[in-house]
């Protein structure tokens, strides 16, 4: 069994395998590939002695031949010049040529410079790594790199949201962020200054680094390990309360931070704020815990009693203390270099054990209820009275409509007589008469048909009247005819008053009518009908007084309150004297009572 070097055909890197009927068949590459031998031991190679490219088999080692030249294509030499390194990308181990100058790393294309990094590994050998860098979850706050010895070329990674600080006896020097770095003296000027650093790579120089995580750090948790006291602003009674909760927290500057805690941790992580079971009272996580915690019960406590918040709905007031409390911590934290974005109240508990708390929440309660109930019965009459407003608006807006189609009925008969009026005027003013005169003229017939003159059925005036009454001219129009068409009936007075003595005078004693205005303009009209277009005199609207206050009411409804108009009280005659029509308890004429309808 012979031992060969084989290629991986992934990293370009090279593993040992043997021959043999018991070797190994497979082989794991450092950069996690996994060579088949008997796929991939076939390969090319440049021919050290005539510099053709030759395909051969790898296991054959030292036994293998150039085709072309028949030379070994593998030499113990050609071995021994490789060098052995791990890429500062992808961390895979790689091998070169040492006497190459670059190398491209096959997994992420990193051209690496192979002389620093054989200088690299010479400095490794000695304890002193070539490649700084540090790897850690968002649980750590900072974490110093465990060498303090270091070499110059060396290359420092610093991860995406991380910080590398330089220190040197105590004093933070220079910084430097994501990304990767070559330690050179004009990349390290202020370590220089205190100092000063050799020229050539590989030479050794002393410092301490620290990786400051800069991530937000998230759900850190926090509690009150005692209750608080707490005055309950309406009944001043102090009660115990406690809380719980969450926050976040951030490095905000680098720098602060670790000039502030350098020389008392290596590593800080979460834990370190507030602490845990296990937590051991160092300094600094000390002086937070002890900061955070008492800005928290400060603020918490003053805040109840200043903004007079109910103890029962602080669950609803959690947003508004935990940005209270915030802000007070952060105005400490900025002296430590640190942020806290946000914080957050999880619960706040109440003394539900205490009995005077049960009273008082039980107290408190029942006020609650009497007030819902309270405003529920007010709520009720609020609706009721609604309905009953909009009840009487409907019954009013009907009144007016009704009332307006009676008026419009009204308007359209007194539109007809007028029409009809007018009508007969321009008929009697075609047979050029007046209305005067058409009126003696039927007077003057009517009179001498049936004897005014005292020939007709009666005899004498009263007869004459009574005939002329029966043509349907009554004495007030009758009046008002005389008085209008004094010189037309002049003939029949004077025969009525030689018959009668004087039946036109007694007839303008009977007649005493107010005096009302036509629309068609006709002013003082005393008769039943207009004298100029003989319109009818309007019926005198009956007029009422509601409970109110509001009188002389001629709608059906009273236009203040909306009251609906009485019914008229029911008339009945009287069965002792025969008097009807009667409206009142007791008759006018005999003053008999009202007989009881309920009375059989």
């Amino acid at each position: 069994m012979s031992k060969f070097v084989i290629e991986c055909p992934h990293c370009g890197s090279y593993a040992e395998g043997k021959t043999g009927f018991l070797a190994r068949k497979k082989i794991d590459c450092a950069c996690g590939y996994t060579i088949d031998v008997r796929t991939d031991k076939m390969t090319t190679r440049t021919c050290p002695h005539c510099g053709n490219t030759a395909i051969y088999d790898q296991t054959k080692g030292t036994d293998a031949m150039c085709p072309v030249c028949h030379q070994q294509l593998v030499t113990q030499e050609s071995l021994s010049a490789l060098t052995e390194f791990t890429c500062p990308s992808c961390s895979c181990k790689l091998s070169a040529d040492k006497n190459a100058k670059e190398y491209t790393c096959p997994l992420c294309d990193t051209v690496i410079d192979v002389q620093q990094q054989i200088a690299a590994n010479n400095a490794k050998s000695g304890g002193m790594p070539s490649v700084i860098e540090c790897k850690m979850d968002n649980t750590v706050f900072v974490k110093r790199h465990p060498i303090d010895n270091f070499v110059t070329g060396s290359k420092l990674i610093v991860h995406e949201s991380q910080e590398a600080v330089f220190f040197k006896d105590g004093a933070a020097l220079d910084t430097f962020g994501s990304g990767g770095h070559v330690l050179t003296t004009d990349r390290l000027p202020l370590l220089n200054e205190v100092a000063p650093l050799p020229f050539s790579n590989g030479d050794p120089f002393r410092t301490e680094i620290y990786f400051v995580n800069k991530t937000e750090q998230k759900e850190i948790k926090w509690g009150t390990p005692d209750k608080i006291g707490v005055q309950e602003p309406k009944y001043k009674m102090y009660i115990d309360v406690g809380a719980f909760g969450t926050f976040n927290m951030v490095v905000k500057d680098a720098r602060r931070f670790l000039i502030k805690n350098i020389g008392t941790i290596d590593e800080f992580k979460q834990k370190d704020i507030v602490g845990d079971e296990d937590f051991s009272t160092s300094s600094a996580a000390g002086q937070f815990k002890d900061l955070i915690l008492n800005k928290i019960v400060d603020v918490l406590a003053n805040t109840i009693e200043e903004q007079q918040l109910d103890i029962f709905l602080l669950d609803k007031q959690k947003d508004k203390l935990a940005a209270a409390i915030r802000d007070v911590i952060n105005i400490q934290l900025e002296d430590y270099g640190l942020f806290m974005p946000q914080f957050y109240i999880r619960k706040i508990s109440l003394p539900e054990d205490d009995p005077n708390f049960k009273r008082m929440r039980e107290k408190l309660a029942a006020q609650s209820l009497n007030a819902l109930e309270a405003e529920t019965a007010e709520t009720e009459r609020a609706q009721q009275i609604t309905r009953a407003t909009t009840a009487a608006d409907v019954d009013f807006i009907k009144a007016q409509n009704e009332a307006r189609k009676k008026l419009l009925m009204e308007q359209t008969l007194a539109a007809g007589e007028q029409a009809h009026g007018e009508a007969e005027a321009n008929v009697m003013k075609a047979k050029g008469m007046t209305y005067q005169d058409e009126t003696a003229r039927q007077v003057g017939l009517a009179a001498m048909q049936n004897g005014i003159t005292g020939n007709g059925s009666g005899g004498g005036v009263s007869g004459g009247i009574g005939d002329i009454a029966s043509l349907g001219v009554t004495l007030g129009t009758m009046g008002g005819i005389m008085n209008m068409t004094r010189d037309a009936l002049n003939p029949i007075m004077n025969t009525a008053s030689s018959i009668g003595g004087g039946v036109a005078e007694g007839v303008q004693r009977t007649v005493a009518l107010d005096s009302w205005n036509c629309s068609c303009g006709e002013q003082n009209i005393t008769s039943k009908c207009c004298p100029e277009c003989g319109a009818k005199r309007p019926a005198p609207p009956q007029s009422w007084d509601c409970s109110c206050g509001c009188k002389n009411i001629t709608s059906k409804f009273c236009p203040d309150c909306g009251t609906k108009k009485p019914e008229p009280p029911a008339a009945w005659d009287c069965p002792t004297c025969g008097y009807k029509g009667i409206t009142s308890k007791f008759c006018p004429d005999c003053g008999a009572k009202k007989p009881d309808s309920t009375t059989p």
